[in-house]
């Protein structure tokens, strides 16, 4: 290769950079939907090119369909918790007295069990300097929340739509043998449908143990409770303690402790163990992920993907390894 060509290449090599680091950084704000596109797209492309090939369907109603399915399983769990809060925000704007009495009463609780009273001058100020800017940010949450979601379903429209096109400049980019294309592209479709099927099957499942639990021990608000475990689970090796374990001392502190040792015992056998028992089934039948790349994946993915990152988190660090196989694979071992 001559001067000229090198310095074409290595210039175009330099200008792709260039323009996928600024492309990547604006288009940051939009990667939950971007990735949340691409997971759906993996779990339906099977759907897809069924009815294209076997039942001769026209592509865009085909993808129209998809586009359809795709959005009625996920919005409604979410209109379900839109739905409890909603039913919340009513209840405070119609007796608030309530809730604060019910603060106050904890308050003073807290006060008889350990001298220190929450509701101090310092503690209010503090609260209250933060309340607004907590609004703030829950607004904003749920405008980027929207945005991402029209993101997501206007791209996995048009992945289903050029599916076939899309996969094939993949593959002809990744830098691996053939076998080995193969390896990465089966390990990406068992861990995405193991992490996205499986990780909300298995806090669905351990949220309504938890909310048996709390129907039976006389915990407030079961079922808003129930749902929280729900989000909470997916939190690596704390997860739904963060729920059941302030509930406990809520009860303790209330003098209910044949009531706060039930729960204990209930969420320790129970609730704790349901996690691990359904994790190991599911990942053994939909990928057989070791239990570390799931936890260190999970804790990794939701630093740098947000909530996306309990799919793309064990993805990222399961195709590093991977990699290093395949590194060790071509290289160290055919050195020997």
């Amino acid at each position: 290769m001559n001067a000229k060509a090198q310095y074409c290449k290595y210039s175009l090599i330099a200008i792709i950079l260039i323009l996928g680091v600024i492309i990547f950084i604006r288009f940051t704000p939009f990667l939950n939907g971007i990735l949340g596109a691409l997971t759906i797209y993996i779990l339906l492309r099977k759907q897809m090119f069924h009815l294209i090939e076997k039942k001769h369907m026209k592509r865009c109603l085909a993808a129209t369909l998809m586009l359809g399915e795709a959005a009625l399983c996920f919005f409604i769990p979410i209109s379900l918790i839109v739905w409890l809060l909603v039913i919340k925000l009513q209840n405070i704007n119609l007796n608030p007295q309530e809730y604060i009495q019910a603060i106050q009463h904890l308050a003073d609780l807290i006060q008889q069990k350990t001298g220190y009273y929450l509701l101090n001058k310092e503690n209010i100020s503090f609260i209250t300097s933060y309340l607004p800017k907590f609004g703030q940010l829950l607004v904003g949450n749920i405008s980027h929340f929207i945005i991402n979601i029209v993101v997501m379903l206007l791209m996995l429209f048009f992945m289903l739509m050029d599916g076939k096109k899309m996969e094939i400049f993949f593959y002809e980019m990744l830098p691996f043998t053939k076998s080995d294309k193969k390896d990465v592209l089966t390990s990406i479709k068992k861990i995405v449908r193991s992490n996205a099927i499986g990780i909300p099957l298995v806090a669905t499942i351990q949220g309504g143990v938890a909310m048996i639990g709390y129907f039976i021990f006389g915990v407030p608000n079961p079922i808003f409770f129930g749902f929280l475990s729900c989000f909470a689970s997916i939190i690596p090796v704390v997860g739904i303690g963060l729920v059941w374990a302030p509930l406990i001392a809520y009860l303790v502190l209330t003098g209910d402790l044949g009531h706060a040792v039930g729960l204990g015992a209930y969420s320790i056998i129970f609730t704790t163990n349901i996690d691990n028992l359904m994790r190991f089934i599911l990942q053994k039948k939909l990928a057989n992920i070791h239990p570390l790349i799931t936890i260190f994946g999970v804790i990794i993915g939701l630093s740098l993907f947000g909530f996306m990152g309990i799919v793309f988190g064990p993805l990222m660090l399961s195709i590093f390894i991977l990699c290093i196989n395949i590194f060790k694979k071509e290289y160290l071992d055919r050195e020997k």
